[in-house]
């Protein structure tokens, strides 16, 4: 684990956060792009209000790639100071702590974990991050 990194999020009240939100927990390695960390979910949505741009930590769902998105900086595709996606994403909801921790703690191949937080009512997520554990065998 990278100590016990653990990060509040809030899913807002799209269709597509509350398919995610059905899904949860989620575990999986992940991938980064930019100062964007991204990893496939079990979820197919249309393109829901899509956004070509968005703010520090906005949580996306990219539909090309079935895939939950966490925005902290500046991706490949960015201009200026701007947080461009590949391409447009639903926003599904908002880290609520500071998302510019991404910034030391995301790895490629690392593994994220998103777990509903019940005591944060609907749509309370919280958000770990860990190394990847060598394989054996």
């Amino acid at each position: 684990m990278l100590g016990d990194l653990q990060l509040d999020a809030e899913l807002n009240d799209s269709r597509t956060a509350a398919l995610i939100w059905d899904q949860l927990p989620l575990e999986s390695s992940y991938n980064t792009w930019g100062h964007e960390i991204y990893f496939s979910v079990p979820v197919e949505a249309e393109l829901e209000d899509g956004q070509a741009v968005v703010e520090p930590g906005d949580l996306g769902y990219w539909p090309q790639g079935n895939a939950f998105c966490i925005f902290y900086g500046k991706t490949p595709a960015s201009r200026g100071d701007e947080i461009r996606p590949a391409s447009p994403v639903s926003l599904i909801g908002r880290v609520i702590s500071n998302p510019k921790i991404f910034k030391k703690a995301a790895h490629t191949g690392d593994t994220i974990r998103i777990e509903k937080r019940e005591q944060c009512g609907r749509g309370g997520a919280v958000a770990q991050l860990g190394r990847a554990h060598p394989s054996h065998g």
